[in-house]
């Protein structure tokens, strides 16, 4: 693929729809008002503009603490425009992760959802703060708070910065297999790519559509579904910021909208098949999407038997940008991931490194354009995950004679749970802290769903009267809701190898059943 050395990935997403005669179609749908590709043109260069008068320069990093919104799309896109390099991180996310994030990345300038204005005194060291909405909440000692409003009336047109395909583009936190967040560093043409690879030979994407995206914008599979896909053939994107969603909210937001496609994760799927709403509910949907995590084969016949909705299941990651393998329409395999997507490809190898034969596990390999070019300032790990043109993807897999691949498990103890990764060591670390708890161990189990949940094994200290509600007590009060246990056994040891290590695929084998 050649170069252009003058692409930049708003002026693909955006000003080409105005300039080739688009610019009155519907944009954006967000809270009952709707915004054309016009209107959102002119509220960029409106953003772009304020970010270059607050200081912001090519390649410097602006966090993006920010609910699914127009003011999202424009933040993320006006940066963009200028060189400047977004940083989306989950508006719920605690205020010292945020900071973490903050210093990891060297932000400059952060923009802030004014629901979120409780997070704005942790971001220390900014040069400045943008918070939307009316409220001006006062900011950390030494960083200036400015007013959404104040920054989108800064005067003046900002031409797209003559970025190039493999300029920096933007940046998207992963917890991947640490625990903590690592910036995975993509490019402008990347955005391109993963429409071109996916959207359209996948979804088959047009400008009538209409998408809606339970998944939110901060992740990679949320940041295609509501932003990239549909801006990359002018299409429609419907935006709801309120979290947490739940099955009421989102039946009554479809039944108002009208989607054509609809993006989920297997544990919103789930929910939604648990709860009362309409069987009609999504009568305008032709396709439904699941990612995150794999969308077992019961939730895929139970949603289609009462709903009328196929769903195309497949697995991508944010090193990656969206999905690299995926069942697609007239070829769908309940309980599998589906086929490699156009664009990438995919080999399982043994422990030595060796092709497994058709059928057999091994760890899944990817390579394709749109892979992220490293981990900001995480070396080891770049070098672990990135190997040549191939990426480890840290999951066990099989792929069928007939080429379909199906998920066996993570290649570590990571858990992924609602679409998060979760790791165990950052749970146990809170059991820990527990006055009454020795030793404590978690590992993932099969919920009625099928869907992964936390199971702690625990070891109370003697004659304590440890019980199970305490401990789910306490894991409440300072981890959120998917991070903690399901379940909470209490045991008078944990099995260990001779060098002191948990044998945890024995307390898997115990957690067998526990939640059902």
């Amino acid at each position: 693929m050649t170069e252009d050395r003058t692409f930049n990935a708003c002026e693909w997403l955006l000003d080409r729809h105005v300039r080739e005669g688009r610019g009155d179609r519907v944009a954006i749908r967000s809270g009952g008002a709707s915004y054309t590709y016009a209107e959102i043109l002119d509220r960029v260069r409106a953003t772009a503009a304020g970010l270059r008068s607050l200081g912001v320069r090519p390649e410097e990093r602006v966090l993006l603490v920010l609910l699914d919104s127009v003011e999202f799309v424009v933040s993320f896109l006006g940066a963009i425009r200028i060189g400047a390099i977004p940083v989306p991180a989950n508006p719920q996310s605690r205020p010292a992760d945020l900071a973490r994030i903050a210093e990891d990345a060297r932000v400059r300038l952060a923009v802030v959802s004014g629901a979120r204005a409780a997070l704005v005194p942790a971001l220390k060291g900014l040069s400045g703060l943008v918070v939307t909405g009316r409220e001006e909440p006062p900011g950390p000692p030494g960083v200036v708070v400015h007013r959404w409003a104040d920054v989108m009336s800064t005067p003046g047109d900002v031409t797209p910065y003559a970025a190039g395909g493999d300029f920096p583009g933007f940046w998207l936190c992963t917890g991947g297999t640490t625990g903590h967040p690592k910036l995975v560093m993509h490019r402008h043409v990347d955005l391109r790519l993963t429409a071109e690879n996916y959207s359209g030979p996948v979804l088959a994407l047009t400008g009538s559509d209409r998408c809606y995206s339970v998944g939110p914008m901060f992740h990679a599979y949320g940041l295609g579904n509501s932003l990239t896909f549909p801006f990359a053939v002018g299409a429609t994107s419907v935006l709801e910021p309120t979290r947490p969603l739940t099955p009421a909210l989102v039946a009554d937001l479809v039944a108002r909208e009208k989607p054509t496609l609809f993006f989920c994760i297997p544990t919103f799927y789930a929910a939604l098949l648990s709860s009362d709403i309409p069987d009609q509910t999504f009568a305008s949907v032709r396709l439904g999407v699941s990612a995150a995590e794999p969308l077992p084969a019961g939730i895929w016949r139970r949603f289609k038997e009462r709903f009328g909705v196929e769903i195309l299941d497949g697995i991508g990651s944010t090193e990656a940008l969206h999905m690299f393998i995926s069942n697609l329409p007239q070829d769908i395999v309940p309980g599998s991931s589906g086929r490699v997507v156009p664009g990438w490809e995919a080999r399982i190898l043994d422990e030595q490194g060796q092709p497994v034969p058709l059928g057999e596990a091994g760890h899944l390999f990817v390579r394709g354009d749109s892979m992220a070019t490293g981990y900001w300032c995480q070396a080891d790990w770049s070098r672990r995950t990135f190997r040549g043109e191939w990426a480890s993807t840290g999951d066990i897999y099989a792929c069928s004679p007939d080429g379909h691949y199906t998920y066996l498990g993570r290649s570590d103890d990571m858990l992924r749970v609602s679409g998060e990764w979760v790791s165990p060591a950052e749970v146990e670390a809170v059991l820990i802290e527990h006055a009454d708890v020795e030793e404590a161990a978690v590992v993932g189990a099969q919920d009625p769903n099928g869907l992964q949940k936390p199971v702690a094994f625990v070891i109370g200290r003697m004659g304590s009267g440890l019980s199970p509600e305490d401990v789910i007590d306490f894991c409440r009060a300072r981890l959120p809701s998917f991070k903690c246990p399901r379940r909470v056994v209490i045991t008078e040891e944990l099995p260990k190898t001779v060098t002191g290590k948990i044998q945890r695929f024995r307390l898997r084998e115990k957690a067998v059943g526990l939640l059902s």
